[in-house]
């Protein structure tokens, strides 16, 4: 299996970096999400992977072999781009086949790989179709059919399901991944969504203004923000990260906060499933109330902060109540105010 590998990774437009410093690995066989909202240069990070920008500092290794400055071709990459980019005058298994036969592959070996890659996908019905006949999901699975027929044992996916709607969304990215480890690929998936990132991948490099936040595997950007930045993008909904100062001011007691921190530079961060509706606590005012079925989020203010609590099923609250927060302190994140940083305590 191919590992792929970023050091120190820049590129600059224009005196502007879009991409600064980035280094992670991916290891052979696991799939790593870009992760980070729009402009903070993942799909210029893969692009840069692929061979389609040049970068402007640092190495990139495919495979142990460095591929910095090689060509797209000679870097044993597929990729899945966000539009499919299929030909529409083409049908299915022309579409999946057309990367082959500009590397004249021979006859008996395409229609072996196309026999496979269709089996695998269930487009064996479908070959003789053109695009415009196919559903949005149908269309992603040829852009994928292309990808496995190369056999490149690194494939990049650039936002490829964003096109679709959410259920179809759902079953994709379950495919997707049971795709990536039924046939053992080296996948780098570009997305914006948090959901496909934490349910898809073994490591997420959530991004920021075009450096690296956090690389980690999903559980541990949940658990251990190492930013309020992470803390606020991760969850859904995010954790809730107030000054100390206005739990105070909401009557919180019996925190520990990091010895020899300055109060006034702490801020507290605490999931909203964590927190608990109580008689006594931190005073809030309610300011809205989602019952969502299996739970109810209670949207409130502390101190003019904003706070979400999330309570199973129904919670008997209304808009202008006031109310009573309980944390549980096992499970509260301490944040410096000024570098954003999660303090790790003792």
């Amino acid at each position: 299996m191919v590992s792929v590998e970023l050091k120190a990774v820049s590129k600059t437009w224009g005196g502007a970096a879009a991409v600064d410093d980035v280094s992670f690995t991916v290891e052979g066989g696991k799939l790593v999400a870009l992760l980070g909202p729009s402009g903070c240069g993942k799909s210029t990070t893969l692009r840069l992977i692929a061979g389609l920008e040049d970068s402007s500092n640092g190495s990139i290794a495919i495979g142990g072999r460095d591929v910095t400055r090689a060509a797209p071709s000679q870097r044993g990459i597929a990729m899945v781009f966000q539009n499919y980019a299929l030909f529409p005058h083409l049908s299915v298994a022309e579409n999946i086949l057309f990367g082959l036969r500009v590397r004249k592959v021979s006859r008996a070996d395409r229609d072996e790989r196309l026999a496979r890659a269709a089996s695998i996908l269930g487009l064996t019905t479908l070959l003789e179709r053109k695009p415009s006949q196919l559903s949005g999901g149908q269309q992603q699975r040829v852009a994928l059919g292309r990808a496995i027929v190369a056999q490149a044992p690194v494939c990049l996916m650039d936002e490829p399901l964003s096109n679709l709607d959410a259920q179809l969304r759902v079953e994709m990215r379950r495919e997707i991944r049971e795709l990536q480890q039924r046939l053992g690929i080296t996948m780098v998936y570009v997305t914006h969504d948090q959901v496909e990132a934490m349910t898809m991948a073994d490591q997420v490099v959530l991004m920021r203004n075009g450096r690296i936040e956090q690389d980690a595997p999903p559980d541990q950007l949940y658990e251990n923000p190492a930013t309020i930045f992470v803390a606020r993008f991760v969850g859904t909904p995010p954790m809730n990260v107030i000054p100390l100062a206005s739990v105070l001011a909401g009557g919180g007691t019996g925190l520990s906060p990091p010895a020899h921190a300055e109060p006034s530079l702490l801020a507290v961060g605490i999931r909203p499933e964590m927190t608990e509706l109580t008689d006594a606590g931190i005073a809030a005012d309610v300011v809205a109330v989602e019952y969502l079925g299996a739970d109810t989020l209670v949207e409130t203010r502390i101190d003019g902060q904003p706070f979400i609590v999330r309570r199973p099923g129904k919670v008997r609250a209304a808009a202008g109540e006031r109310v009573h927060i309980r944390l549980s302190q096992a499970a509260v994140h301490w944040f410096d105010l000024k570098t954003e940083q999660r303090l790790v305590l003792g």
